[in-house]
């Protein structure tokens, strides 16, 4: 897998549940979130949008940028804040349903793209 490959399987996973956030908010709501937090108006479905164009946004940065060894590491980096709000708001101060986990498991998906996109990379900047 070459690193361009690596990078457009990263941005597959942003737009794949920021197009769920994005065309069917309703939906991401309903399987999430605890019952108790479903509720929030028509505020509610317009912040998940707004979440879902996001990362779609986020994704095609990751598609159509030029990644280093650095970039891979950054972003990986990056990532890990994610799974302190994942475990936070899933078994801390429960928010998401167990179903809210697919977050975390995109990132994990991400976060092991990275690590091989970076280890890719740096082979590659001592093979010159």
């Amino acid at each position: 897998m070459t690193p361009k490959q690596i990078q457009f399987f990263i941005a597959l996973v942003f737009f794949i549940l920021g197009g769920w956030a994005l065309f069917f908010p309703q939906h991401v709501i309903n399987t999430v979130f605890l019952p108790e937090y479903r509720e929030g108006g028509r505020a509610l479905p317009f912040m998940m949008a707004c979440f879902g164009v996001q990362a779609y946004l986020a994704g095609l940065f990751a598609a159509f940028s030029r990644f280093t060894s650095t970039t891979f590491l950054a972003y990986g980096i990056a990532l890990i804040p994610f799974f302190i709000f994942n475990y936070y708001f899933t078994f801390h101060d429960p928010i998401f349903t167990s179903m809210g986990l697919i977050d975390a498991v995109g990132n994990v998906i991400m976060l092991v793209l990275c690590y091989v996109g970076w280890r890719k990379l740096k082979a590659a900047e001592k093979g010159n």
